[in-house]
């Protein structure tokens, strides 16, 4: 497991250096608790990657769709609300995961059934109010 701590303010620099290490993985699972920074942490990600449109959180959308300059497409979706697999099915999470473009995932945990192998598994962990834990959990090929 790869752990690093790092400052709000450090949050860009922190998704160029995820982005630039672990690119190549297409599903990118955020675990944490509520409040934690999945969704900052997403956005500073799209920042990186050039995302045109507005980021937030796609909590009752339940999938948001950018358009970056440097990656193309991507699925940003939150699993909180959803009661169960079918539900997450219905909604085009799994079409989204097999369509081989990027996908960010809040709350993977519910469904863990739907990701693929060599899902990028990442834990963040508020340690105060400006300092975060960000853990690399899997990187399966």
């Amino acid at each position: 497991m790869k752990q690093l701590n790092y400052n709000l303010s450090e949050i860009k620099k922190v998704a160029e250096q995820l982005w630039d290490e672990y690119n190549s993985k297409k599903v990118w699972a955020f675990q944490a608790t509520m409040s934690s920074g999945k969704t900052t942490f997403i956005h500073a990600l799209c920042d990186v990657l050039k995302v045109s449109s507005a980021v937030g959180s796609p909590t009752f959308a339940i999938i948001n769709e950018y358009t970056s300059a440097v990656a193309g497409t991507i699925f940003h979706m939150d699993w909180y609300r959803m009661k169960n697999e079918e539900e997450a099915i219905q909604a085009g999470c799994e079409d989204c995961i097999e369509s081989g473009t990027y996908c960010f995932i809040e709350w993977p945990e519910k469904f863990p059934q739907l990701l693929p192998e060599g899902t990028l598994y990442i834990s963040l962990e508020a340690i105060n109010n400006s300092e975060r834990r960000l853990s690399i959990l899997s990187s399966l090929t």
